[in-house]
């Protein structure tokens, strides 16, 4: 693998498979305000020394002045590396509108035997091409600059404000040795950020498009959950996941769930999906495995009153609540919050609650599909048990269990349902898969009471 510079992003070094390519020339494009300065500054600060600074060039974009002060209220802007000369600032606009591009060179020179950088940024690149007086002006002066760079083993980044399409007909993009493309794109009425990919050469590194925000820390990004199926060995465990209802692990034929397992719940609203999560959870408490329960419906306050009704407590050291809105929600950002507090508490059992208002934030079928299979398989591997609620709209006879092939990915489904039992409406339990072990498939009434599920006798379905 080529040398690699961190780029401050932990979550980026790993979709660039390492960072961006050390003394080499990184280009990084995007559409007005999706972040390029501030992206290229994280980098110079993560990597400038005394030894070898960081050399930051302004052009016609934007006034030095102006990148300074809102350079200023960042993190991980260090105003003592900006005096004891680690991190450069020089603006080379004047020059460039002078002058024209044969001054820039002979400013750059000057810079570069003064300084002697490690990293040199130019923002913006796309400036030069205004002043050339034609394309073969600015490709002597783009093979001039490419020279100097490789002559003083600089890691170089430039910026530009192309979009993709445009960014792969200009001339630095064949020069470039990586390209990094960031955007906003609209969804619906939210705008979301992605970056993406789109060469790194001698190098593999994350395809598609990874989702991203800018806070005062700089950079968080978030990539792609989609990976390609793992085939390497693990350990399984032979253990079992009771369900915390006595009679459901006697009809799963082996005392519950396997350790590790997926887990579907199917019903209409107000049938107890939520409830039978909250069982789960609470034995696992019980029986000293933590358990995280990620909801959109309910707030703490509002799960409080839920279960304290049941004898339970949100206080329970043992379960964790993760309450978020769907409102401009991003699930890639959202499922690293999930495994990064599953992976503090040390989780034994996940249960999300529902499907359907992730499967809405992502926006795409086909994207939701690859991304539950991907948490899946995280979680099965690292011996995490995950429930999955979902709301189907039929009262009675379903006519499919979910959508997308959810079911089909899921170890264990759990098919809860209305029926008719003569004049009275009751509530049934059937239990319509579990993978590897045997189980019987029939229909059970139950009812909901202060102890939770209460389990009763099978049930004659009239059509």
């Amino acid at each position: 693998m080529s040398d690699r510079i961190p780029t401050g992003t932990p979550r980026l070094d790993e979709v660039l498979n390492g960072g961006l390519l050390k003394n080499a020339i990184n280009l990084i494009v995007g559409v007005p305000g999706s972040g390029k300065t501030i992206l290229s500054q994280q980098v110079a600060f993560r990597n400038a020394t005394a030894e070898r600074p960081a050399l930051y060039l302004s052009t016609l974009s934007e006034p030095l002045d102006k990148i300074l002060r809102y350079g200023e209220s960042l993190s991980f802007f260090d105003p003592a590396a900006v005096r004891d000369g680690r991190v450069v600032y020089e603006d080379v606009g004047q020059p460039l509108g002078e002058d024209g591009l044969d001054e820039v060179l002979s400013t750059v020179d000057g810079l570069l035997r003064r300084v002697r950088p490690g990293i040199v940024v130019i923002d913006s690149f796309r400036a030069f091409h205004a002043i050339a007086r034609d394309v073969g002006v600015f490709r002597q002066f783009l093979y001039g600059l490419l020279r100097r760079m490789t002559a003083i083993a600089a890691t170089s980044i430039w910026n530009a404000p192309y979009t993709r399409i445009q960014a792969i007909e200009e001339a630095e993009a064949a020069v470039a040795d990586a390209i990094v493309a960031l955007d906003v794109k609209q969804m619906a009425e939210r705008e979301v950020r992605v970056l993406q990919v789109m060469k790194l050469r001698g190098s593999a590194y994350r395809s598609g498009e990874h989702s991203y925000r800018i806070s005062k820390s700089g950079f968080a990004v978030f990539p792609r959950l989609a990976e390609a199926q793992n085939v390497s060995p693990y350990q399984l465990s032979n253990e079992h996941a009771a369900t915390g209802i006595t009679a459901l692990d006697e009809l799963l034929g082996a005392g519950g769930y396997w350790s590790g397992s997926t887990t579907l719940i199917a019903g209409p609203s107000g049938i107890g999906k939520t409830l039978m999560g909250l069982h789960f959870l609470y034995h696992g408490a019980r029986t000293g495995e933590p358990g995280i329960l990620a909801t959109f419906h309910e707030n703490e306050t509002q799960l409080g009153r839920i279960v304290k009704s049941f004898g339970w407590s949100i206080d329970d050291p043992q379960v964790h609540i993760m309450a978020r809105g769907v409102v401009d929600m991003d699930i890639d950002e959202w499922v690293y919050d999930l495994l990064e507090l599953a992976d503090r508490v040390h989780a034994k059992r996940i249960v999300i609650d529902s499907l359907p208002d992730l499967e809405i934030a992502a926006g795409d079928p086909t994207r939701f599909r690859e991304w539950i299979f991907s948490l899946m398989q995280r979680l099965s591997r690292a011996g995490r048990s995950m429930m999955m609620i979902i709301e189907v709209p039929e009262l009675f006879q379903l006519e499919r269990v979910s959508e997308h092939g959810i079911s089909h990915l899921a170890d264990n489904v759990i098919l809860l349902q209305y029926v008719q039992d003569g004049a009275e409406l009751a509530r049934a339990l059937t239990v319509l898969k579990t993978r590897a072990q045997e189980h019987r498939p029939v229909v059970h009434r139950y009812e909901i009471t202060g102890q939770g599920f209460v389990l009763g006798d099978v049930l004659t379905v009239q059509r």
